[in-house]
């Protein structure tokens, strides 16, 4: 069950440090193939594989006309079924609904106001079901159990709120099931379809967990707390009467637990890591079990509560070796499964896992073009910040450089939007790039990064541009004094937050780097608060909180606004940005090139009219990297 949760995300996050990763063997700096750019961002041949409910068909997102759509092939045959033809944008993303008909999302332009289509897998019966202008569409429920329906959130009658409906995806009859009141951000179903349960802000800053026995009941509050500790409901228990939940009432970490819901009480701890949040699991259907929780480490990591289901995990893992693997679709009796592995140096490919065999067949590979041994490791980091809070990231080094013999590199300091998100282990098209490059990158999981647990998210707030800062900063002094890193020769790039943080970076320490990259960051926090989407609104008091409120915090604003002080900038910059953003608005990037430009600094703009927030279509990556791959060649090298 899906349900929409407040998690602030701008993008879709050194004084001593210790290499958790051991064992790598001394090498000598090697020359490499640099690989074409185009290869690191082109569209894959194919990808976003799924498995139909039947196992009669697998699905995927391919090219056409430069976009990517969706196919249907028969398992067995060689040949697929082109089922879309977008030539403006990319399908966002899309799901079976039963052996017969696919639902899929598509925005325009970046806007983010996705629209809802079904079409049936042999191309016909394409519709749109939620075509209304300015409206976004949000997937609630899946209802799996439910062949031709689902429910969708539309915020049509109230661009702040989402109001649930049934839906159906053959005759595209939608039915409303509740009128939001204005506060509610989360909607939950029983297995058997209904809808008994809500996740609500009140006052402004708690949430509230509401319930209901039956649909004719009204809701009532059972469980009131502050936005700063979490239950959030995964799913109903088999019988329908209690939930699966994370929480963190009580405790630092979130666990996974059996909470009463029409009691509001936790019944029961079913795991808890004592070092990470546990961020949610895995079931079967068949059985009515919850086979794993869900957590990640410096990888990612499971604990396994179902041995039938662990066996299933560790054979699909002796077929993979050392890739890492999500299972990303199922068939409805469970016995086959499409398979997505992937590594640190691979977009890896999509297998289908046959059960009863035990056999993994590979169906695709993503990017055959890229060859594992010209491709960089990344290597998982521990530092101390200057107040002792312990970070980790990684550290990714050109090939053939390690820990040992990595001396006066040029250096590229990469921290992650969000800022309430993390970086992970998995291919990084973008650090795999700038390491082909020749450039270390360092990533870091700065405090207010998500799974480290409630205190370290904590650290976070109203500390953008400070606290924050130090760890970024800490982190390329860190490189510094290691030998790793060149001091004339380290840039910031960093996208949303991380755009933000790169032009904070260059405010602060303006003598600390050689050159920065802004792809859609902040540049003023007075502006950001005004023009957030209508949909966050509902949650302005908990931002006022995480970042700070424009009144009563107006001279911290004013400090940390990297376009109110750009006249200590003196760093070369590139500025990308999306005309379309919604969620930082375009005079975020005006502000700070003209800023600059009035005062005859060296920044380059670019700004691509049919793109939002990041750019998506092929051609516009291929142009952003171009020119940053000159940028930071003219200011580094």
């Amino acid at each position: 069950m899906k349900t929409r949760l407040f998690l602030f995300l701008l993008i879709g996050g050194f004084i001593s440090v210790s290499l958790i990763l051991g064992g790598c063997k001394q090498k000598k700096p090697m020359q490499v193939r640099q690989i074409p750019l185009e290869d690191f961002f082109k569209n894959p041949e194919k990808a976003r594989y799924q498995i139909s409910p039947d196992g009669k068909h697998f699905s995927f997102m391919a090219p056409y006309e430069k976009r990517m759509n969706l196919f249907v092939q028969e398992i067995g045959k060689d040949s697929a079924i082109r089922l879309t033809s977008e030539k403006d944008r990319d399908i966002a993303g899309y799901f079976w609904k039963n052996p017969n008909r696919i639902v899929f999302l598509k925005d325009t332009g970046g806007d983010e106001n996705f629209k809802l289509y079904g079409v049936d897998i042999d191309g016909s019966d394409l519709k749109c079901f939620t075509d209304f202008p300015k409206v976004r569409t949000e997937i609630i429920d899946d209802l799996y159990e439910f062949p031709d329906e689902l429910i969708i959130g539309l915020n049509k009658r109230n661009p702040e709120v989402f109001d649930p409906f049934r839906l159906n995806i053959v005759t595209g009859e939608m039915k409303q099931l509740a009128e939001n009141p204005g506060n509610i951000q989360g909607w939950i179903l029983d297995h058997d379809g209904k809808l008994r349960a809500a996740i609500a802000i009140v006052d402004g800053v708690n949430t509230q967990l509401l319930y209901r026995e039956k649909e004719s009941d009204p809701f009532k509050p059972v469980l009131t707390t502050s936005f700063k500790e979490s239950l959030t409901p995964l799913m109903f228990t088999f019988d329908n009467k209690n939930v699966y939940a994370t929480s963190n009432l009580g405790r630092d970490k979130s666990a996974v637990v059996i909470f009463d819901i029409a009691n509001g009480k936790e019944l029961e701890v079913l795991y808890e890591n004592k070092d990470y949040d546990v961020s949610d699991v895995t079931w079967s259907r068949t059985k009515k079990v919850l086979v794993c929780a869900n957590y990640e480490s410096w990888k990612q990591e499971r604990y396994f509560f179902d041995q039938e289901g662990k066996q299933i995990f560790d054979n699909i893992q002796k077929h993979l070796g050392n890739y890492s693997f999500n299972i990303t679709s199922l068939t409805k009796n469970e016995d086959k499964f499409m398979v997505r592995a992937y590594s640190d140096r691979s977009l890896g490919g999509y297998f289908v896992y046959d059960r009863a065999a035990d056999q993994l067949q590979k169906v695709a590979d993503i990017a055959p073009w890229l060859r594992e041994d010209e491709l960089a490791e990344m290597l998982p980091v521990e530092y101390t910040a200057r107040d002792s809070t312990k970070i980790q990231g990684y550290l990714t080094l050109p090939v053939g450089y390690t820990m040992e013999n990595a001396k006066d590199l040029p250096v590229i300091v990469n921290p992650h939007g969000g800022p309430w998100a993390r970086d992970g282990w998995y291919f990084n098209p973008e650090i795999q790039f700038l390491a082909n490059r020749g450039f270390a990158i360092l990533q870091m999981n700065f405090r207010g990064s998500t799974g480290y647990g409630k205190a370290f998210w904590e650290k976070s707030f109203k500390q953008w541009g400070l606290t924050m800062q130090d760890d970024i900063t800490d982190g390329t002094q860190w490189l510094i004094d290691k030998g790793i890193a060149n001091p004339k020769k380290i840039a910031l790039y960093g996208g949303s937050y991380g755009g933000y943080a790169t032009l904070q970076g260059l405010v602060r320490e303006p003598d600390l780097y050689a050159a920065g990259v802004d792809y859609v960051g902040v540049s003023n926090l007075f502006t950001f608060m005004k023009t957030i989407p209508p949909y966050w609104k509902p949650m302005l008091d908990m931002m006022y909180e995480m970042v700070g409120n424009p009144q009563s915090d107006s001279a911290q604003f004013v400090s940390t606004s990297p376009a109110l002080n750009s006249e200590k900038i003196k760093t070369p910059l590139f500025v990308a940005q999306g005309k379309n953003d919604p969620r930082v608005n375009i005079e975020e990037s005006n502000q700070i090139v003209d800023a600059l430009k009035k005062r005859g600094i060296v920044v380059e703009y670019m700004v691509k009219d049919n793109e939002g927030h990041g750019f998506h279509n092929e051609e516009n990556r291929f142009d952003f990297y171009r020119v940053m791959e000159k940028f930071l060649e003219k200011h580094l090298k």
